[in-house]
């Protein structure tokens, strides 16, 4: 029986899952401390971020042939999750008096993004 069950579970359709991972490359503009980045960093999360399931951490290399350059990393719990909070944070923009373009006006005042890219994580 044991055997007969999971031949029939091996011909089922499985959906491939994988977390998805955003990388954006930041260089801090002159004046703009990592702390204050980071505060910028830690408003979106708790404002932004935990209401559209995208959760957000700064990595600041140690060793690298860069080490001006930040890396911010979110993650979502897949590249649709990813997509929708994307959709959600542009079409926000074109209210200035939104959380997301107050956000990204504070990000603008101390970051310049040098590069982005995605990533599925299995």
């Amino acid at each position: 029986m044991k055997k007969m069950i999971l031949s029939l579970l091996l011909f089922l359709p499985m959906a491939a899952s994988a977390e998805y991972m955003d990388v954006i490359e930041v260089k801090l503009l002159d004046g703009c401390s990592f702390e204050t980045y980071m505060q910028i960093t830690n408003d979106f999360n708790n404002e932004w971020g935990k209401a559209n399931n995208y959760t957000s951490k700064v990595a600041m290399p140690l060793q690298s042939d860069d080490l001006v350059s930040l890396y911010w990393i979110g993650t979502t719990k897949d590249a649709a999750t990813f997509g929708k909070a994307w959709d959600t944070w542009r079409d926000a923009q074109s209210d200035p008096d939104s959380t997301p373009a107050k956000l990204w006006a504070r990000f603008q005042a101390c970051s310049v993004n040098v590069g982005r890219w995605g990533y599925d994580l299995y």
